[in-house]
């Protein structure tokens, strides 16, 4: 696929993915997940690569949806415009560990779509918002569980129905924000985070988020350990299990 609307760079075992409208501070389109959703996919097929960091250009990191191309369109009639073309909560929680980097503004669907995230850095100095109520219309993208569980009811409940924006020392206060750094420290601060993850084993890795996304809100504390179990086995059965055991086991003999 070719990609208008957003940068693909490898950072040696990271990519970077960079959503590229900086003219229209990288409003979101659906175009704009579909090239997402392809070169996510294509970092999960690529051994070469442990994680993945998602970052804007320019001043801001989403400003929303595209007025124009999303919300006027769906008004005079085309019925997909204000529609993502792929499940992305789904390919986010099945894919290798993803870390947002906000390096300015986001907005409506450019914050709903990294609730999901396994760690959302933002720089010091940018401002984050749910105004979908300001347009009319309501949180999308699984937001309205992702945001209580991020958050908490009260706070998710205050920043969905007055749309109002935060700065991120709030956002971080509230859970929104996992970690707050300079600007100037933005993308490597995420690239390490990142690396931090994907240095582990991708087995692993993918069954923590698993168990991460179906256990978030189950209330059966047996149906919860069925699931680590069923998953732990698999887990043991892994090349990676083994040479983990093998290399503390020699590392024993050798301090012994």
């Amino acid at each position: 696929m070719e990609y208008e609307q957003i940068l693909s760079e490898q950072h040696d075992d990271v990519l970077l993915l960079t959503l590229n409208r900086p003219e229209k501070l990288n409003a979101w389109t659906p175009r704009m997940t579909a090239e997402l959703v392809d070169a996510i996919e294509a970092a999960d097929a690529d051994p070469a690569i442990g994680a993945i960091v998602l970052t804007g250009a320019g001043r801001g990191f989403c400003a929303g949806a595209d007025i124009s191309e999303v919300f006027e369109a769906q008004i005079q009639g085309d019925a997909t415009a204000a529609v993502p073309t792929h499940d992305w909560v789904e390919v986010v929680r099945t894919c290798k560990p993803i870390v947002a980097a906000v390096n300015g503004p986001v907005i409506g669907i450019g914050l709903t779509m990294i609730l999901p995230f396994d760690r959302i850095v933002v720089a010091d100095g940018a401002k984050l918002s749910l105004r979908f109520v300001k347009m009319g219309v309501v949180p999308e993208l699984a937001s309205s569980m992702y945001l209580p569980m991020r958050c908490g009811w009260g706070a998710a409940s205050d920043l969905m129905l007055s749309g109002r924006i935060v700065d991120a020392a709030e956002a971080l206060a509230l859970g929104l924000a996992d970690e707050v750094v300079a600007p100037e420290r933005l993308i490597d601060a995420a690239i390490e985070r990142a690396r931090s993850y994907g240095e582990n084993p991708a087995p692993s890795l993918r069954f923590i988020k698993q168990l991460l996304s179906e256990n978030a809100n189950e209330t059966d504390a047996t149906e919860v350990q069925r699931r680590e179990v069923r998953l732990l086995r698999q887990a043991y059965a892994t090349p990676e299990h083994r040479e983990a055991v093998a290399a503390f086991l020699a590392r024993s003999k050798s301090s012994s």
